[in-house]
C-alpha cells in the first residue's frame, strides 16, 4: 500500500523535470547541430523528437531556431510545437 503522504508528482518535483529535459533536449539539439556540421555520428531523429515528447518540446525549439536546426524538416516544424500544445493540455487536465 503507498503511504498517502508521499507525493511525487508535485508542481515543484515536475518544475524541476521539466527545467532538466528541456536544458537536455537543448544540448542534443546543439550537439546534433554540431555534428552535422563535422560530417561526424548524428543523434537520431526519433531520439531527439522522444526527448521532446518526454517534456523537452520547448527546449527542442529553442535548440532548432538557435541553431538553425531541423528547421527545414516538417516532422519539427510541426511536430515539435503539436507535443508542446499536447503536454499543455496534459498539465491542465492533471494539475488544473
Amino acid at each position: 500500500m503507498l503511504d498517502a503522504g508521499i507525493k511525487i508528482f508535485t508542481i515543484q518535483n515536475v518544475i524541476i523535470y521539466l527545467l532538466i529535459i528541456n536544458i537536455i533536449t537543448f544540448l542534443a539539439m546543439w550537439i546534433d547541430k554540431r555534428k552535422a556540421e563535422k560530417g561526424k555520428w548524428r543523434i537520431s531523429e526519433p531520439t531527439l523528437l522522444g526527448l521532446g515528447i518526454l517534456g523537452g518540446s520547448i527546449g527542442g525549439m529553442i535548440g532548432m531556431y538557435t541553431f538553425r536546426h531541423k528547421t527545414k524538416k516538417k516532422r519539427f516544424t510541426i511536430g515539435m510545437p503539436a507535443i508542446l500544445v499536447v503536454e499543455i493540455l496534459i498539465y491542465f487536465i492533471y494539475f488544473i
